[in-house]
């Protein structure tokens, strides 16, 4: 039997048929076009699912279910999607427009959550009962999964982990609080941070720089820079603060981390697992590794295919 995965982003949207392992057999892509409205879009995404499984050279009685991961929530007890901002969306419903064109089941998660379930399926974390996910992009998205199935709470909108308050009164946060783990763990954070410690440190390479990007001060750092390895240690005492709070609450077996900043790899987790070491609560108990995600931008597809596993 095999699953479609459909991974809907701002700029565009992309669909595979994935089978029960988690493989891709099949791949297409759309720009996704917002200002249609989210009727067109929604009709394109359904679509889309039916290119993907006829590149396969599948038939739909070989497809189990559609899953769909979206930049929003969608509401259980209604089967909407009550907003989603990256879309322009208010109180959509998806799965039944969508089912106008395809009659098979359909679910819809978050995005962060189906990349979640990606990585405990076919990547880093297979065959863990469970597991935590992090993107560390513009901001901290995350996803939970627990005894093999992603958690998403009593009201679809848990594991919005990068909204945990770690800084009582910290940095003004788009969401409108103050403190959330994302103002200081995501790449948004690096950036601010770097550009901070630039104007402090005229001396510093971080000068240098067009832009600053958070590759520039990972960069910075690698080099030997103070200033920028100042700023990296500050970030990646931010990073460990959030990551034991998980695994306090949490224990999972394994905590994935992906997003741009991840792009550092080894340079990245190894102050982190060294921090984390000395702030876990059960210091002679084992707990979450911390290790890179493995599926990159198949993560979407894969993830949100596995939904109807």
């Amino acid at each position: 039997m095999y699953y479609v995965g459909v991974d809907v982003g701002g700029t565009n949207l992309k669909a595979g048929v994935v089978d029960e392992q988690g493989r891709i057999i099949s791949k297409v892509d759309c720009p996704t076009q917002v200002e249609r409205g989210h009727e067109a879009v929604v009709e394109n995404m359904a679509h889309l699912a039916l290119k993907a499984i006829e590149k396969a050279g599948i038939t739909l009685d070989d497809v189990k279910s559609i899953g769909v991961g979206i930049p929003g929530v969608l509401d259980p007890r209604t089967g909407r999607v009550p907003f989603c901002t990256n879309l322009g969306w208010h109180d959509v419903p998806v799965i039944q427009l969508m089912q106008k064109v395809i009659d098979k089941p359909i679910y819809v998660d978050n995005d962060a959550t189906v990349a979640t379930l990606a990585e405990n399926v076919a990547g880093v974390s297979a065959g863990a009962k469970s597991s935590v996910f992090l993107t560390l992009g513009t901001g901290v998205g995350g996803g939970v999964v627990i005894d093999g199935k992603v958690y998403s709470g009593a009201h679809g909108v848990g594991s919005e982990l990068g909204h945990m308050i770690t800084v009582a009164g910290g940095e003004k946060c788009t969401c409108g609080n103050r403190g959330c783990w994302e103002r200081y763990a995501s790449a948004t954070a690096l950036i601010r941070m770097g550009t901070e410690a630039a104007k402090k440190h005229p001396e510093s390479i971080l000068n240098k720089a067009e832009n600053i990007s958070a590759k520039t001060v990972i960069d910075a750092a690698k080099a030997g820079d103070k200033a920028a390895l100042e700023v990296f240690d500050e970030y990646t005492e931010h990073l460990a603060v959030g990551l034991v709070n998980i695994i306090n609450f949490i224990d999972p077996e394994i905590i994935a981390i992906g997003g741009g900043v991840s792009a550092a790899g080894e340079f990245l987790v190894k102050p982190v697992r060294e921090k984390l070491a000395k702030k876990v609560f059960y210091k002679a108990m084992p707990y979450a590794r911390v290790e890179l995600a493995t599926l990159g931008n198949d993560a979407g597809i894969i993830g949100a295919a596995m939904l109807g596993r």
